[in-house]
């Protein structure tokens, strides 16, 4: 499986790129399988072995709402907190900021819609009414010195709206930093993004005085085009993005939305671009076949497909 892409870097791309893990939680929120604390720990731990240094661990979210997540203490608890890594978890309100802080997290992630419907639909309120219930949030944290990192969704279409405007996006993109997130992460929810659009929005964003370090992009390959929009973005300067091991995941609260993009497949374009991410690739694909196995689902990466079956590798 040591199988690698010819390097051919690229004029004009950022210097480094961080990838950030997201499969243990937005990743197994929307797989219907449930988890026991000891294998999400155990994902968490085979992905830092993997060489991946920020990987999003849980959610402090109510176990009505999200109940492959209702573990978050137990499982935050089992981490290692000498790897140096960082495992930021994911928090709705003032709530789960105590818990979170509570479990030990230093580094959380606040979640807005730039839509009015997803909002509702997703958070029982209206999209400024999701603002205003995350102000404590982003104040208090900032108080404690806990880091800040904003989702916005519906970046790039909604399935109830359609088209979301620009301004929409950057006026949620904007408050967000404003009020205290370090970086706030455009999500294409419903994976209808395309290169020119992911342009448009960066470069809407930049007139309005956002700088593409502020940014991450969250890409989802419903339409196949999350790797084009990773390398769009990284051509506008971007320089972090999400991706979930083995494309685990969706998003819950809208039907049309398919997996994130393959943390394999991302790691391999990377890798072809020139850049050093520290990932190992062989233990990285498998993890995504380990835990493909345990929930009892196809492998969605690609790239971990192509290499498994170049090696016939298989769980171990």
């Amino acid at each position: 499986m040591d199988a690698l892409p010819a390097v051919v870097p690229e004029r004009g791309l950022p210097f480094s790129v961080t990838v950030y893990e997201v499969g243990p939680r937005d990743g197994l929120q929307a797989e219907q399988g449930i988890l026991d604390a000891a294998t999400k720990a155990a994902l968490i731990g085979r992905l830092g072995a993997a060489g991946l240094t920020v990987i999003e661990a849980t959610a402090f979210v109510s176990p009505k709402w999200i109940p492959q997540l209702a573990d978050a203490a137990e499982v935050f608890a089992r981490l290692d907190p000498a790897a140096g890594i960082r495992y930021p978890v994911l928090v709705p309100n003032l709530r789960g900021l105590e818990r979170a802080v509570a479990a030990g997290a230093r580094e959380i992630a606040v979640f807005a819609s730039a839509t009015e419907t997803f909002a509702r639909n997703n958070l029982n309120r209206g999209a400024r009414d999701v603002l205003a219930q995350l102000a404590p949030v982003l104040a208090e944290a900032g108080r404690t010195g806990v880091a800040v990192r904003g989702y916005v969704s519906m970046c790039f279409g909604d399935p109830w709206e359609g088209e979301v405007p620009f301004a929409r996006v950057v006026e949620t993109v904007t408050w967000l930093l404003d009020h205290g997130c370090g970086r706030v992460s455009l999500g294409d929810t419903i994976g209808t993004g395309t290169p020119g659009h992911v342009r448009g929005l960066i470069d809407a964003l930049g007139a309005a005085g956002v700088e593409p370090s502020s940014l991450a992009g969250h890409f989802h390959d419903t339409y196949g085009q999350a790797l084009a929009n990773v390398h769009a973005a990284l051509q506008a300067g971007v320089a972090e993005f999400d991706s979930s091991v083995g494309g685990l995941g969706g998003c819950p609260y809208a039907a049309s939305a398919t997996g994130n993009l393959a943390t394999e497949d991302l790691v391999w374009m990377l890798h072809g671009l020139g850049y050093d991410t520290g990932v190992d690739l062989t233990a990285l694909v498998r993890t995504s076949t380990w835990i493909s196995d345990r929930l009892r689902r196809p492998n969605a990466s690609r790239a971990a497909t192509a290499l498994s079956r170049r090696a016939g590798a298989g769980a171990n």
